[in-house]
């Protein structure tokens, strides 16, 4: 099989974003909805700012800070389902090596790739927790 288009990663693209993306889009509605309920938001109202400025500005940068930690925690949940999806759909990559090498037990090989993966996820996290600074000016760094 050649894997050389587009519209051959869509389906296993989908197969491991939409549990993903269901629960950070609730995350995000109900994290936005406790937020346009606080006194900030209807402060920024009654100094006469437009919704949109209000929404993008206030409250969408406050509502965030949940949401980007969902975002950090569920990449550790892609890495682990990308295994079963390159199974599925015969896919090669990094899964289909963990696979091969838990089958042909080769234990360094095993050992390198959970080191790969956790190293990614602690890289990721970090990621997230800069981004907590960029987001929220009162998060501080060190």
């Amino acid at each position: 099989m050649l894997w050389d288009s587009i519209s051959h990663i869509a389906l296993p693209a989908l197969a491991l974003a939409a549990n993903s993306a269901a629960i950070i889009s609730r995350l995000v509605r109900a994290s936005m909805l406790e937020v346009l309920r606080e006194d900030f938001v209807r402060t920024a109202y009654a100094k006469g700012l437009r919704r949109g400025r209000v929404v993008v500005r206030h409250a969408l940068r406050n509502a965030l800070l949940p949401v980007l930690s969902v975002i950090g925690l569920r990449f550790g949940a892609l890495l682990g389902g990308a295994v079963l999806t390159e199974s599925i759909f015969a896919r090669p990559g990094s899964g289909q090596l963990t696979i091969a090498a838990i089958s042909q037990r080769d234990l360094p090989l095993i050992q390198g790739i959970v080191l790969t993966f956790a190293i990614v996820f602690a890289l990721v996290n970090l990621v997230v927790d800069l981004l907590y600074a960029a987001v929220d000016p009162r998060i501080r760094l060190g």
